[in-house]
């Protein structure tokens, strides 16, 4: 079999540190910020000439968490409550031949750091430590199809939840914190198969676990602490 090489340039940071909870596609939670921190062979800042005339970029990851040595033609989408089998090919499955992930996210910056010039980008759906692979700019002329089809992602906008979270527990997270919590949330993080009104899910984000039920069309958020 052919192989080939590729190199890490750069991984993402973000307060995403278990896979429970993050966004099933890039965009769905613009509030969400994450930097994306260079490799040192990488961190020159000729490479990003020119960067910041786009609004939005591709990026080309590795699903770091489900490498395999093996692959299945099949998979079991969560949309479709984990019982329906689709092609690999026709859904964004991290369970592929090749773990690579394919996100579009807002560029909202760069900043001159002590790692180099780092990029601040909106609405990715990567976990923490992530490694990047490439980085393309996204146009609008020829990326952009209003038109299509999504197929069965058509309905996505149907599992958003009405987030219930008391104030005296969102006071507990920091303020620039709110939106972006309150985005993942409403997007419902639990498997769709799962639909206990009486099970507590606990969900991390950055230093905070919190704890919440499902009832109906409702989340509920229970409990919130500081690890």
């Amino acid at each position: 079999m052919e192989t080939v090489q590729m190199q890490v340039i750069a991984k993402i940071r973000n307060d995403f540190s278990q896979k429970f909870g993050i966004p099933r596609q890039s965009g769905l939670a613009e509030s969400v910020l994450s930097r994306i921190v260079f490799e040192p062979e990488f961190r020159n800042e000729d490479a990003l000439r020119g960067i910041e005339g786009f609004s939005h970029l591709w990026l080309i990851w590795q699903f770091s968490e489900n490498v395999r040595s093996s692959w299945s033609p099949t998979v079991r989408p969560p949309r479709l409550g984990g019982n329906t089998r689709l092609g690999v090919f026709a859904t964004r499955s991290s369970f592929r031949p090749n773990a690579m992930g394919l996100s579009s996210v807002r560029l909202l910056g760069t900043e001159r750091t002590a790692e180099g010039t780092v990029l601040i980008v909106a609405g990715a759906d990567m976990l923490d430590g992530t490694p990047i692979f490439d980085i393309k700019p996204y146009i609008p002329y020829c990326d952009s199809h209003p038109e299509a089809s999504g197929g069965f992602t058509d309905t996505a906008g149907d599992f958003l939840l009405d987030v219930n979270f008391p104030a005296e527990l969102l006071s507990k997270l920091p303020k620039e914190k709110h939106d972006a919590v309150l985005e993942v949330l409403s997007h419902d993080p639990r498997p769709s198969y799962q639909n206990d009104p009486d099970r507590v899910y606990g969900l991390t984000y950055g230093s905070f676990d919190i704890r919440f039920t499902v009832k109906e069309n409702t989340l509920l958020v229970q409990e919130v602490t500081e690890k």
